[in-house]
């Protein structure tokens, strides 16, 4: 089992890069502005708050040369923004800002975008900003996570089998709780060594770079991991007490709970639940969704195994059939929280890859379910088979008074010969053969694993995937550091219709809001380079209150067209005109729509 999950993780790990969570809302300057002045900072705002590294910023000059920024920090009192501060002095050109940070539930994410500073240079710098993750730091990264999980679910669910449900035979469960144990150990160690080139993107080689691993044991990650490799020695000695112990007192039954609650918590401290809405109701409901998770994926293998190589009795699977209802109702109720708190609309479900891979995971989840409904029903006939069987097997003893009379002798049966002498006996029943009723639930708890172990890998899928609320939150209207609506941007494409003009125009509505705005408009041909026309209209409409057409009034500038006079009065949907013109006679007008906010 452990070893066809490991073969679906390595396909899942080499796919490609996970999704980071921490998505980004705003950008001051806004990509592709052309600003009057050079800025004095560049600041970007997330969904949620994320960690700075060393080189979290690149800022190319226009002669592909980069810039000397200060250190990268975060705006006052905004944990959600990257802010970095610029020389004095900029030339004239475009500049490009290549971006790396690291979400609140640890992933890396980054990205790059231009402004300009006067105007658009006829050539822009380049900078290659892809993969985020560099592909096999990325899978060995992925592996060890889904391997953690796993570990995790087999060491607590058969702990808690061994304790709660109290099998006569936990000799052929010292094995799992072993492996469980060393497995969870070696994924940690190997999540630890491998944090700092998949926050940095580089290969597995950077590694044993010493000044890097030591920013990881001070971040978010790294001090949850640090956390959970002390609670392992806990747990090794746990592990042997489970196997010389008959029983446990309630003291070390409480104390092996909260080391339970300990181990999970340091995945709660560095995941989704630690960044968005509501996070302590979401930490605590990640913890119950890991512990029921483990109580009923990883008891789910204990009683397999042990219904496979000993005789169970019927009492101990009642048993384990009860945990895992109560198991079962903990994860629908905090899955449907988490679902809630993830996706934070309808929509999310279709329209994000969260959501999609969200009902995946819940088609598992009823599969699951009805082969735990069957499970509970061959659980219920396996009871009451042997409770009938307890009371056949009761024979009644004299209490004074004559003793029983003696049963009557056999009669010889068609096979044996009267008058010869001889007699054939009829050949003894052998043992009775296995219980239909054990090998019927042995295939149910069976299906049960099996795909309990689909619905852990979707599971550990849908924490490197961006929340559907985040994704929401990314497409509205952006916002800047301060609070203030962020400057507009908007690609228009147009085709006169000639060979060669074709292209598109990229507005930026300087701050985007009623009142007094400043407008940028630069002309990129097909092959994405920065083209001159002979002429730029731009009016603007705002149909449902029937105002306008307002014109922009915009001129030449040399390299782009502008306007510092455009005053909106009312904030809405505004349907902007724009019309090209790209030569004497080949024009082009392409209407396009663009949100004023209040």
């Amino acid at each position: 089992m452990l070893l066809g999950a490991v073969l679906v993780l390595l396909v899942l790990g080499g796919a490609g890069p996970a999704s980071a969570h921490a998505a980004l809302k705003s950008t001051a300057p806004a990509d592709g502005s052309v600003l009057k002045s050079a800025p004095r900072h560049v600041t970007l705002t997330f969904t949620e708050s994320v960690g700075l590294l060393d080189d979290s910023f690149r800022i190319l000059d226009p002669d592909n040369r980069r810039v000397r920024t200060g250190e990268a920090q975060h705006a006052p009192g905004r944990s959600d923004t990257a802010q970095v501060t610029l020389p004095g002095r900029l030339a004239q050109g475009t500049y490009v800002v290549a971006w790396r940070v690291v979400s609140a539930d640890s992933h890396p994410v980054g990205g790059a975008f231009t402004f300009s500073v006067g105007k658009p240079s006829a050539t822009s710098a380049a900078v290659d900003t892809d993969p985020v993750e560099n592909p096999a730091t990325a899978s060995l990264y992925n592996i060890a996570r889904y391997l953690a999980y796993l570990a995790a679910a087999l060491l607590i669910g058969t702990a808690a089998f061994v304790v709660l449900c109290r099998p006569p035979d936990r000799g052929p469960l010292r094995k799992p709780l072993l492996a469980g144990l060393w497995t969870l150990l070696g994924a940690t160690l190997a999540l630890l060594v491998l944090r700092a080139p998949y926050e940095t993107g580089t290969g597995p080689a950077s590694a044993f770079d010493a000044s890097a691993f030591g920013r990881t044991l001070t971040g978010r990650s790294g001090l949850a991991l640090l956390a959970r490799l002390a609670l392992l020695p806990v747990a090794a000695f746990f592990v042997v007490r489970l196997r010389t112990r008959a029983s446990f007192s309630r003291p070390v039954l409480a104390a092996g709970a909260a080391l339970a609650v300990g181990l999970t918590l340091t995945w709660a401290a560095a995941d989704h639940a630690s960044a968005g809405i509501q996070v302590p109701v979401a930490m605590a409901s990640t913890v119950l969704h890991l512990l029921a998770m483990s109580l009923w994926l990883g008891g789910l293998t204990a009683l397999l195994i042990l219904l496979h190589r000993t005789e169970l009795p019927a009492a101990a699977v009642a048993r384990f059939s009860r945990l895992a209802f109560v198991s079962v109702t903990v994860l629908v109720v905090t899955g449907v929280y988490q679902s809630w708190r993830g996706l934070g609309s309808w929509s999310a479900f279709t329209d994000t890859t969260y959501g999609r891979l969200l009902i995946a995971k819940l088609v598992a989840v009823a599969l699951v379910l009805a082969a735990a409904g069957v499970s509970r029903r061959w659980t219920a006939r396996l009871v009451t088979a042997e409770a009938d069987a307890a009371v056949r097997e009761r024979v009644p003893e004299p209490v004074g008074g004559p003793p029983l009379p003696e049963p009557p002798p056999r009669e010889p049966s068609g096979s044996e010969s009267s008058g010869t002498g001889t007699t054939t006996d009829t050949p003894e029943t052998g043992p009775p053969g296995p219980d239909p009723r054990r090998r019927q639930l042995r295939r149910s708890v069976l299906a049960e694993v099996a795909v309990g172990v689909v619905v852990l890998v979707i599971t550990t899928v849908l924490g490197g995937t961006l929340p559907g609320r985040a994704a929401a939150e990314a497409a509205q209207a952006p916002v800047t550091a301060d609070g203030l609506p962020a400057a507009s941007v908007t690609n228009v494409p147009f085709d006169v219709g000639t060979p060669g003009a074709r292209g598109k125009v990229q507005i930026t509505i300087d701050a985007g809001r009623v009142g007094d705005n400043t407008v940028q408009a630069v002309v990129f041909g097909a092959d994405g380079g920065i083209v001159a026309v002979p002429e730029l209209r731009l009016s603007l409409t705002l149909k449902s209150q029937k105002i306008g057409p307002l014109d922009a009034k915009l001129t030449d500038r040399g390299g782009y067209w502008g306007s510092d006079d455009l005053t909106l009065p009312i904030a809405g949907t505004w349907t902007m005109k724009v019309t090209i013109r790209v030569s004497a006679i080949d024009q082009v007008s392409v209407d396009k729509s663009v949100q004023i906010n209040g």
